[in-house]
């Protein structure tokens, strides 16, 4: 978020803030960390004015795990209520969300979490509250998903054991339930395109659900779950909207300097492709610059899956403008109508007549011919979403965005291993843009969600990490990766750009539940905490063998 972190910067240098030049490395990846403006940056500036020198500070693996920001762990406490016929009637949440010894983005989890609890599924009412204390333990803050993985793994715990106290089945309980296009929740989001239902039938058909293979030691089965999450930013900041500037030069080269911030998601090649797609020239002919405060337009950062949404819309309007510009000297040209103007293979076309011009033949009339004008120009782009008020109600993104995963896993009871073998994934993408980096974002999602489901913990004892190293915290490796299958739902969001919404924190946030979902079904068993370790499900096959005797 290079324009909020040059502002606080300042406030804590004391700076004028235009004094301050934010450049951006190239980033791998964000994933939440990098909202933070953390105590070691300011500390780096000013050890670098002192010295009058280049300085760089950094962290040792076991550093990064005590000092850096971490997802919030919490306790919640869930009552949710269903007539007999298994529509929902009401929830009510009580949320304990551990917020480290200093405040940081964790505090604000709570904001995403509500949505989760009152509208996801068709939900009349809910009672939400949420307090966020102190404890010595490491800092909270943003993390992928940012509190609704949490809220999702609750949720969807506590829909499978409704569905098991009125004898329904699991995915039924959630098809009677989804949410629907037109739909304005009791908080006030705003459904203008809604793909839950379909998301979740496409999981259901291709899994092969219901079938379980139950061995005297394996066994195998499945397990559901949904998604609900912001598809086009959200209202937290005055302005959740980004500009752009567009010059194309006497050649027919376009670049796009955007307000958006290229962290490993691939933005820069999806605004590339918006731009070849509308002016009919090909990506090597594009260059996207979007890294230094001192030359891009303003944009609030990137968070709460918004830049293809935000960044998408904000281009498209400036293209609009150039467009005009271009058509209106082709017109002339041409002796035709802007109208009639087609823009392809690099040139632009009279409809009627098949007549054209290249598009660097035309930009050079443009500017060495009156009106003597350059190619360029400039628009910024404000979502429709809005603040919630007093009362936390309103429609808070430009869009939403919907997914179901169906899980199938293997369970070991000898040694309470659970291994993943399949994913079903089902996403409400509103149109998807570029094909292999929307499937990249679903497999690291759900290959995050499953880290995050079976074996990453931090381990505290007397506020001491035990395990801050990889050798003790486990992350999957390519051993680990299941077959995942993912099913694309267009649902053609009116407000997006060609129809798109924000999709790369919504794999990761089902996976969890789906997968705690399927261990409790197949043993019978409640699982209701994360992670699912060998230690935990050997506990929970004991205490059921307890229970019988």
């Amino acid at each position: 978020m290079p324009f909020l972190y040059q502002r606080e910067m300042s406030q804590v240098l004391k700076m004028d803030p235009s004094k301050i030049r934010v450049v951006q490395p190239i980033i791998g990846g964000g994933f939440g960390s990098k909202l933070d403006l953390h105590p070691f940056e300011p500390i780096c500036a000013l050890l670098s004015i002192k010295t009058g020198k280049p300085v760089q500070i950094l962290y040792s693996r076991e550093e990064e795990f005590l000092y850096s920001a971490i997802r919030q762990s919490m306790a919640i406490n869930l009552t949710t209520g269903a007539d007999k016929n298994g529509k929902f009637t009401f929830r009510e949440v009580q949320i304990i969300k551990d917020n480290g010894a200093y405040t940081s983005w964790g505090a604000r989890s709570s904001f995403v979490m509500m949505q989760t609890f009152s509208s996801l599924y068709q939900t009349p009412a809910c009672v939400y509250d949420a307090d966020a204390v102190y404890t010595n333990n490491v800092f909270a803050g943003s993390f992928r998903g940012f509190g609704n993985p949490q809220a999702t793994f609750a949720l969807e715990r506590n829909i499978d054991l409704m569905a098991h106290k009125l004898g329904m089945d699991r995915s039924e309980i959630r098809l009677l339930n989804a949410n629907f296009p037109g739909e304005v929740t009791g908080q006030g989001l705003e459904y203008h395109s809604c793909g839950h239902k379909q998301a979740l039938e496409a999981v259901v058909k291709n899994s092969g659900y219901p079938e379980n293979k139950n061995g005297e030691r394996y066994k195998r089965g499945f397990g559901f779950a949904s998604m609900l999450h912001v598809g086009g930013g959200a209202k937290i900041y005055p302005s959740d909207g980004c500009g752009t500037t567009l010059k194309m030069d006497p050649y027919g080269f376009l670049t796009i300097i955007t307000g958006s911030s290229e962290i490993g998601q691939g933005s820069e090649t999806v605004l590339a492709m918006m731009a070849a797609e509308e002016l009919g020239i090909g990506l090597d002919r594009i260059k996207v610059i979007n890294t230094d405060t001192s030359v891009k337009p303003w944009d609030v950062g990137v968070h709460a899956s918004r830049t293809s949404f935000v960044a998408g819309n904000s281009l498209l309007g400036a293209l609009e403008i150039l467009k005009e510009k271009l058509s209106t000297k082709a017109a002339q040209l041409l002796n035709t109508t802007p109208d009639d103007l087609v823009f392809q293979e690099g040139e632009i076309r009279s409809g009627k007549t098949g007549d054209a011009f290249k598009i660097d033949k035309i930009v050079r009339e443009l500017h060495f011919k009156p009106p003597h004008e350059l190619c360029e120009v400039s628009y910024f782009y404000e979502p429709s979403s809005e603040f919630q008020d007093k009362n936390y109600k309103g429609n808070v993104s430009g869009c939403y965005a919907f997914a179901a995963q169906a899980v199938e896993v293997e369970v070991d009871t000898l040694t309470g291993k659970v291994d993943v073998l399949n994913v079903h994934m089902g996403q409400d993408v509103g149109k998807v843009l570029n094909p292999l980096g929307l499937e990249g974002q679903i497999e690291g999602g759900v290959v995050m969600g499953m880290g995050y489901a079976l074996s990453e913990e931090m381990i505290f004892e007397d506020g001491y990490l035990r395990n801050p190293t990889f050798h003790d915290y486990k992350v999957p490796t390519a051993r680990d990766i299941p077959e995942i299958s993912f099913y694309p739902v267009e649902t053609n969001e009116e407000t997006g750009p060609f129809g798109a919404k924000g999709v790369a924190e919504a794999p990761l946030v089902p996976t969890p539940a789906a997968i705690a979902n399927a261990v409790s079904n197949i043993l019978d068993v409640e699982i209701n905490s994360l992670p699912v370790t060998p230690e935990k499900v050997l506990k929970a096959i004991c205490d059921k063998e307890k229970d019988r005797d």
